[in-house]
């Protein structure tokens, strides 16, 4: 547990910049398939997700962000397109801490219709970057308080039965061993109005989410959800279970992007009261008492 008391740290003035995005909101800069967000959390500097790593770098250059500025890199699954740009981040002068579930760094695959499947995990060069920084790798299944008000999950606990990891994913090449992502994991800020959750695919399900993400902190108010919801094939069933929960819980700020899909996000739109708000890259969203 990382349960708060009157005097744990909330964040007072919060920026989120995505780096990286399937679409961009800004000229110049570029989409790709992925996702990377900066975040500014009071004086606190956090690189989430690297996106494919063919964007990150000139797109940071172009808004006038500095990755070397980040103090952690907090990454959200081992997919390709999340851990992409590693080696560029790394090699930007980053100092700091790299947050993530030892999964990261398996193998893993997509299952097409005829082989060969697929490979979507860690690019080599990604995979090189961070074993050559061993010593700033932080490998844990478990919840980790990176600086004062912001929380790493860890592996986060599926407890609904109508939602999954949203694709079909395996450990193996033949495709016979399915992969459960128990890798996935967010971030959690906490500020006076509530958290403020950062997901990358959300391949546990954001209801397990953001359940795991009050049981952790002790705080129940969910001020946004901002990040990839990977609900592109979501049935029905999900969908309403999914938006059932938002509007129990109250869910203020929804911000999905990446691989939510667009008619998930028409979905949401259509039946909760919340705030939509679009995020591509280049574009931010801000969060202040």
């Amino acid at each position: 547990m990382v349960q708060g008391d009157e005097n744990f740290r909330m964040i007072h003035e919060l920026k989120i910049t995505a780096l990286v995005d399937n679409t961009s909101g800004a000229y110049d800069l570029l989409g790709e398939w992925g996702l990377s967000l900066w975040i500014e959390a009071d004086n606190h500097r956090v690189l989430f997700d690297t996106g494919k790593g063919r964007t990150l770098t000139s797109n940071a250059r172009l808004l006038g962000i500095d990755l070397k500025d980040a103090g952690a890199l907090v990454v959200s699954h081992g997919h390709f397109d999340h851990t992409g740009g590693i080696a560029e981040a790394l090699a930007s002068g980053f100092r700091g801490k790299v947050y993530a579930h030892p999964w990261v760094l398996m193998r893993r695959y997509e299952r097409r219709e005829k082989p060969p499947h697929r490979e979507v995990g860690m690019p080599a060069r990604s995979l090189e970057a961070l074993r050559s920084r061993n010593e700033d790798f932080i490998g844990s299944s478990g919840p980790a308080e990176i600086a004062p008000g912001l929380i790493v999950t860890g592996a986060i606990p599926r407890q609904t039965d109508f939602e999954d990891t949203g694709g079909l994913f395996f450990l193996d090449e033949a495709c016979t061993q399915p992969d459960p992502l128990v890798d996935d994991q967010a971030l959690l800020i906490r500020t006076q109005q509530g958290l403020v959750v950062i997901v990358g695919c959300c391949h546990a399900g954001v209801v397990n989410t953001l359940d795991y993400a009050a049981a952790l902190t002790g705080d129940c108010r969910i001020r946004a959800v901002v990040g990839g919801l990977h609900l592109r094939h979501a049935s029905k069933q999900r969908l309403k279970g999914t938006v059932d929960y938002m509007k129990r819980i109250g869910v203020r700020t929804i911000s999905a992007c990446h691989c939510t899909g667009f008619d998930a996000v028409v979905y949401l739109q259509n039946h909760l009261d919340a705030e939509m708000l679009t995020l591509g890259a280049g574009l931010s969203l801000r969060f202040t008492e």
